[in-house]
C-alpha cells in the first residue's frame, strides 16, 4: 500500500515538474514572440503602412464584425493580426447579436513563434516570416 502511495506521489511530482517546464517554455516563446512583434510595429511605422480597424470573423465564418482595435494583418485570410498596441490578435469570435452593433470585443493572444502551431489544420509559419511578409508588402496590401 505504501509502495503505491510513494509511486503515485512521484509521479504526481513527475507530472507537475512537466508541466511546469512547458510553461516556462512557452512563456520564453511568448517572450520572444513579443519582441518580434514589438519590432515589427516599430517598422511599419517607419515604412508609413497605416494600420486599419480589424475585423473578426465568427468561429463558423459566417458574420463579420468590427472591432475597437487597430492594425496590420498577417494572413491573407485576415485570421491573426498584431495590433499598433503591439499585441497579437487571433480574429475569430464566438457569434453574438451585441456584437453585429456595437463591434466585437478582442483580446489579445499569446504569440507564437509558428503561427498556426497546435491548430491541427496543418497550416503553420513562422511569425517571423508573416512579419517580414507584411512589410515587404507594404501599403498595397491592406
Amino acid at each position: 500500500m505504501e509502495r503505491d502511495a510513494d509511486w503515485q506521489e512521484q509521479r504526481r511530482q513527475a507530472i507537475a515538474g512537466h508541466a511546469a517546464a512547458l510553461e516556462a517554455g512557452r512563456a520564453a516563446e511568448a517572450r520572444e514572440a513579443a519582441a518580434l512583434i514589438d519590432e515589427f510595429v516599430r517598422k511599419a511605422g517607419d515604412h508609413g503602412l497605416t494600420p486599419h480597424m480589424l475585423m473578426a470573423r465568427t468561429f463558423d465564418g459566417r458574420a463579420t464584425y468590427r472591432t475597437h482595435v487597430r492594425g496590420w494583418y498577417l494572413k491573407s485570410n485576415r485570421s491573426v493580426a498584431v495590433g499598433e498596441d503591439g499585441e497579437y490578435y487571433v480574429l475569430t469570435v464566438p457569434a453574438s447579436l451585441r456584437a453585429r452593433f456595437t463591434g466585437a470585443e478582442l483580446t489579445p493572444s499569446m504569440p507564437r513563434l509558428i503561427v498556426g502551431a497546435g491548430g491541427g489544420d496543418g497550416e503553420t509559419i513562422p511569425l517571423r516570416q508573416l512579419l517580414d511578409q507584411r512589410l515587404e508588402a507594404g501599403v498595397s496590401w491592406p
